[in-house]
């Protein structure tokens, strides 16, 4: 029998997604017969206990019995059982300091913790993540933003919806003045930015396009690594080659911020890539942009002007374009910056059930069966042990 735990989420702010939606555990134990789910209770769940109940499964606050143990967020160290797999976004992989606490504790308590981040293709791609999701919300308020900013147009808050077809609704008549938005990264969140802009009927031109052409109506242009990136050297742009060694390359978006009204930011981001811009880009006149929705939300990462998390209830703050300090949204002189770390919380039950289609799709049958290449290269510990792909990590985790 494999018996699966869905984890109450103990992290604040509580976070009300799930790893496996009631009728996705109704179908895996009617599917595999060898398979049992018990759900703890919660009150904070997008989903009831009833609802779980009603689909045929367990609601109990043990899981000392499970052998596998899936959450969404960080597990509070208290609430850690010796001996187990966990799956959850761990953030610690970037030598995050902190969860730094967390991932030593994972190792005494001699855990398997199996990182959603690190479930990758053969090529690197993530297979399952939020990402759509945080692309919807963050273009959403993004868009939101500037029309409050400019009193152009309106856009009601995303978790006043209760689904992803609800906000569609909301876009119709929507009228978006010429604007010029430029939005980048070639992942799940940039797909989210994207399907956002095309339901508000804002049109994609090419880069070249954008650079140098006046428009009488809202325009995109989607800006992926070729477009951010060049070689020092070469000018060229090798994607294995950028993310092995971020030193060779420079960044190509300072063009892109003289034109732009609205960034909206969906790359991906470690320490050593150069920034879209430097702070002191945006003292320059020429500095167009006035709102930008950091979704990828790397505090002082590609976009040196966020400052931090924001919350979903007050997602956005300003920064003064010239002494950089925090201000608030929408004032002269400032550039609005939307940076919250749990966008997809705004449509949990949409976002919980396409994390739960992938991880049935993509995972679990490797996880079962064990040997999985796959799997092995998502475990960062086992037994107390570092896996080889994380000995970087060793000072991280205390173990030099």
């Amino acid at each position: 029998m494999i018996r699966i735990g869905l984890l109450r989420e103990g992290k604040n702010p509580p976070d009300s997604r799930v790893a496996l939606t009631p009728a996705q555990c109704k179908w895996l134990q009617k599917n595999f017969q060898q398979v049992r789910i018990v759900v703890q209770p919660s009150s904070a769940r997008c989903y009831s206990d009833q609802e779980y109940l009603r689909a045929g499964v367990a609601v109990q606050e043990d899981l000392s019995d499970c052998e596998y143990i899936f959450g969404i967020k960080e597990v509070p160290i208290a609430q850690l059982i010796d001996r187990k797999t966990y799956l959850f976004f761990s953030h610690t992989k970037k030598l995050q300091p902190y969860n730094q606490d967390l991932f030593r504790a994972v190792l005494k308590k001699r855990i398997r913790l199996i990182d959603y981040e690190c479930l990758e293709h053969e090529d690197g791609q993530r297979i399952i993540g939020f990402g759509f999701f945080a692309g919807v919300v963050g273009a959403h308020n993004g868009m939101m933003a500037y029309g409050k900013r400019t009193g152009t147009f309106t856009l009601n808050r995303v978790y006043k919806q209760r689904s992803f077809r609800e906000l569609i609704h909301t876009y119709f008549g929507l009228k978006v003045p010429p604007v010029k938005i430029a939005v980048t990264g070639s992942g799940r969140v940039a797909h989210g930015i994207l399907e956002v802009m095309n339901l508000m009927g804002i049109h994609e031109v090419e880069p070249g396009d954008y650079l140098k052409r006046q428009y009488t109506y809202p325009v995109y242009t989607h800006l992926k690594g070729a477009d951010l990136f060049q070689n020092k050297v070469t000018g060229g742009y090798d994607r294995e080659e950028f993310h092995a060694h971020h030193d060779r390359y420079l960044t190509r978006f300072k063009p892109y911020a003289q034109v732009t009204d609205i960034l909206m930011n969906g790359i991906y981001w470690e320490q050593g890539m150069e920034r879209l811009f430097e702070k002191e880009d945006v003292t320059d006149p020429r500095f167009k942009i006035v709102t930008i929705a950091d979704i990828s939300d790397d505090a002082n990462g590609s976009v040196p002007i966020n400052l931090g998390d924001q919350s979903i209830e007050d997602p956005l703050y300003g920064v003064d374009r010239t002494t950089f300090v925090k201000t608030a949204p929408y004032l002269p002189g400032s550039i609005d910056v939307m940076a919250v770390g749990n966008l997809p919380n705004e449509l949990p039950r949409d976002a919980s059930r396409y994390f739960g289609e992938q991880l049935i799709k993509y995972i679990l049958e490797d996880l079962f069966k064990g040997g999985s290449p796959l799997i092995e290269k998502a475990t960062l510990t086992e037994d107390g042990l570092l896996s080889p792909d994380y000995a970087y990590m060793r000072s991280y985790a205390g173990l030099e």
